[in-house]
């Protein structure tokens, strides 16, 4: 991916000259002096994990990682797609993103050919519903009538809760939405009474604010031995599995029972460069001793947690090439990544046959497309990913 002379003073201290710049820091590592990724906010996990992972850059290869806060799931892929930064280190809105649905189903993004580098998943959970103790809320079915935050742009974590709200035939109907600006300030909302439960990883720093105030933390479990519950949930999310959390405020050793996702989801797009790519991924994965405990849930990025043949997204021949180097890309993955690639392939068609004619009113415009989008995902035998969507 090439960046724009224009865009770098907007990111970067260092001169242009120095991000074209190579440093030659081991055999077959290549990096510019600078890269960036964008991030979950400040005080995050998946915010945290990227500075980590830029120390070891820093001293290792001489190489700055600058980390950009994206306050919800556009921004984030925003500066991905305009070449602000080279990477995202997000969560399910590279699959929304894929999809072109939820805040990608207008005009100006549609479906985006995302490519999947690396996924975390850790002993937390990527997302779950975190409620104030004193709003007695024990179950999911307890949450009808209570306060929940909506993060505005966020469609990654709206529609999250929405799933797990379907666990126990709930909507977004049956609580009282807060709308909020941003995920931190869904914990704020929290912590000042304007709302019971906000969404999110485990793992999350902000909930230790939740846990030492006077309200309390208490995570909702969702047991697994429901299959038609479990079954609801995964037709909103199918990338989401059933999962042990076993790290996290007020989580005992002996787990609570959850669903989880890759969090954070490491991401490029197509025309990323590959030796980056390449770089950025072998680094992460050899130097992972060297970071694994130097950040909350930095320990999901690790070889074995990966799970190529339960892919949504493709991923980027980057990537590939040094699972490949190491003997970790089997013929299952190769299948499943064909068939993400040929997802992508008929959500592109679909698009350019849709938008020559689209409507030009924004709410018409995001109504025709899902149809459309549904139509061509249904014709070639895939899954449209649920109602609601």
């Amino acid at each position: 991916m090439k960046f724009s002379r224009a865009l770098v003073p907007f990111l970067f201290t260092a001169p242009f000259s120095l991000l074209i710049s190579v440093v030659l820091a081991a055999e077959g590592v290549n990096f510019p002096k600078t890269i960036a990724w964008s991030a979950y906010p400040t005080g995050t996990g998946g915010y945290s994990q990227a500075v980590a992972i830029g120390n070891i850059l820093q001293r290792q290869y001489s190489t700055n990682l600058r980390v950009i806060p994206g306050r919800n799931d556009v921004s984030r892929l925003a500066t991905l797609r305009a070449g602000r930064v080279h990477f995202s280190a997000g969560g399910s809105e590279s699959v929304y993103a894929q999809e072109g649905i939820l805040n990608f189903a207008s005009r100006i993004w549609g479906p985006q050919p995302v490519r999947a580098m690396l996924s975390n998943y850790s002993d937390a959970c990527s997302f779950n519903l975190a409620t104030a103790a004193d709003a007695e809320i024990h179950s999911v079915a307890d949450m009808k009538g209570k306060r929940m935050t909506f993060v505005q742009g966020a469609p990654s974590l709206n529609n999250a809760t929405a799933a797990l709200l379907s666990y126990a035939n709930l909507t977004w109907d049956d609580v009282e939405p807060v709308e909020v600006g941003g995920y931190n300030a869904s914990i704020d909302a929290v912590l000042n009474g304007r709302a019971d439960a906000a969404g999110g990883a485990c793992n999350s720093p902000p909930f230790l604010r939740v846990e030492a105030s006077p309200r309390g933390l208490r995570w909702i479990q969702l047991p697994h031995d429901d299959p038609e519950a479990v079954a609801r949930v995964r037709a909103r999310l199918p990338w989401y599995v059933p999962h042990i959390a076993v790290e996290g405020p007020t989580i005992s050793p002996d787990g609570i029972e959850v669903f989880s996702s890759a969090y954070p989801f490491l991401v490029a797009l197509d025309t990323s460069e590959e030796e980056l790519v390449y770089s950025t991924v072998k680094v992460m994965l050899e130097h992972y001793d060297q970071y694994k405990e130097n950040a909350p849930g930095a320990n999901g990025w690790a070889i074995d947690r990966q799970k190529f043949d339960q892919a949504f997204v493709p991923y980027h021949p980057g990537a590939i090439r040094y699972f490949k180097e190491i003997g970790i890309w089997t013929e299952a993955a190769e299948r499943t990544n064909q068939a993400n690639l040929n997802r992508q392939a008929v959500l592109k068609s679909a698009w350019d046959r849709f938008l020559p004619t689209a409507p030009e009113d924004y709410e018409a415009f995001e109504q025709a497309w899902l149809v459309a989008r549904e139509t061509a995902l249904t014709e070639a035998g895939l899954i449209t990913l649920g109602e609601g969507l």
